[in-house]
C-alpha cells in the first residue's frame, strides 16, 4: 500500500557497514552510582574493572547490590551504535530499563524482561543471548570488540563482531516500552571505545 510505501522510505536501511554504524555512535560513560562494590571505573569512566579490595562507593540505591555490573550514565532512545573492548574470563554485553532490580538473582542481566544480554563467556565457548531467563545459545569466533546496535523506536537489538568485517552476533526485534541503558557485567575488564 502507498502508506507502507512511504514508511520504507522515511525509515532509512538498517546500517551494514562499520562506517554505517559509526554514523550513529554514541559517547556514553558508566555511572558510578550503579557499579558494584569490586567495579573499578577508569579513564574517565570508561573503564570497569573487577578489582579487590572493595571501593569506597557511597551508598546509593542505584547500585547493584549482588551482581558485578555497572550501567551507562546515559540512556539510549533513537538509533544508537556503541563498541566494547573486552578482556578477561567472561562479560555480559546488555540493555536494560533503568528499574532493573539492584538486589538478588533477578538482577542479572538477562534474567528479568527488563533487559537483553550476551553473555559473551570466555572465548565464546557457551556464549549465549538472555531474556527473560530463556537461553538462546550462540557460536562463532570469540572476539575482543563487540558492537551493539540499537534501533529503539524499530524495536531492534543487535550485537556484532568488530574487526574489518561486521559479524553478526544476534539480533532481537521487540517492542522497548521505555528509555534503554547500556549494562555490563564484568569478570575481567570492559571498555567503552572511542569512537571517531
Amino acid at each position: 500500500s502507498m502508506c507502507f510505501l512511504l514508511l520504507k522510505t522515511l525509515s532509512p536501511a538498517e546500517p551494514k557497514t562499520r562506517a554505517e554504524f559509526l554514523q550513529y555512535s554514541r559517547h556514553l560513560t558508566l555511572d558510578p552510582n550503579t557499579a558494584f562494590t569490586l567495579l573499578l571505573l577508569s579513564k574517565r569512566n570508561r573503564k570497569a574493572t573487577l578489582n579487590r579490595p572493595f571501593q569506597s562507593y557511597d551508598h546509593h540505591p542505584d547500585r547493584f547490590m549482588d551482581q558485578l555490573q555497572v550501567l551507562s550514565r546515559e540512556s539510549l532512545t533513537g538509533r544508537c551504535y556503541w563498541e566494547v573492548e573486552q578482556r578477561g574470563t567472561a562479560t555480559t554485553v546488555a540493555v536494560t530499563y533503568k528499574d532493573i532490580s539492584r538486589t538478588r538473582r533477578e538482577s542479572a542481566f538477562g534474567y528479568n524482561d527488563r533487559s537483553w544480554a550476551l553473555d559473551n563467556s570466555a572465548q565464546f565457548i557457551n556464549a549465549k543471548f538472555i531474556h527473560n531467563s530463556l537461553k538462546t545459545p550462540i557460536s562463532g569466533p570469540p572476539s575482543s570488540r563487540i558492537g551493539v546496535y540499537l534501533d529503539h523506536s524499530a524495536g531492534i537489538l543487535s550485537f556484532y563482531r568488530v574487526s574489518d568485517t561486521m559479524t553478526l552476533i544476534h539480533r532481537v526485534q521487540t517492542t522497548f516500552t521505555q528509555p534503554l541503558y547500556a549494562g555490563f557485567t564484568v569478570f575481567g575488564s570492559v571498555e567503552l571505545c572511542e569512537l571517531k
